[in-house]
This record gives C-alpha cells, structure tokens and sequence, in this order.
C-alpha cells in the first residue's frame, strides 16, 4: 500500500481559511447589490455558508489553543527537571 504524506502548516491553514472568507464577502456583497432579485434560498444558503466560516474558524482558533497549552506543558515540565 502506498501512503503519500501530507504536510500542513498553520500558514497554510491560515491561507485557505482567509480564501474562504474572501469568498463568502464576495457573495454578501453580490446578494446585497441586487437585493430585489434575491430569493429566500438565496439567503439561506449564505447563512449556510457563514456558519461553514464560523465553525472553521472556531475549530482553527482550538488548535491554536491545544498546541499553545501543549507548548506550555512542555515548558513547565523541563523547568522541573
């Protein structure tokens, strides 16, 4: 079996989600210029999207805090030894 190894950073993490929202402000932006045109799905499916956004950036913010705690253990533990 041949496995192929994936290398992610949090720049390139950070990147994509930043694409994403650059995304979703684009479509804000064109639903709101043609607000008499704009269905109720319309809106629903921005909704959609925007809660996509938040939950990505929440999930990105936790990672954040997991190292950054995992780092500060390992700091204590090597002012102990």
């Amino acid at each position: 079996m041949n496995m192929k190894m994936t290398t992610l950073s949090f720049t390139s993490l950070i990147e994509a989600y930043k694409k994403l929202q650059s995304g979703l402000l684009s479509q804000v932006r064109s639903l709101a210029s043609k607000m008499s045109q704009a269905n109720p799905g319309s809106f629903i499916l921005l909704q959609f999207r925007m809660s996509q956004v938040t939950q990505i950036g929440e999930t990105i913010s936790n990672l954040i805090s997991q190292v950054n705690t995992v780092i500060g253990m390992a700091v204590r533990n090597q002012k102990t030894q």
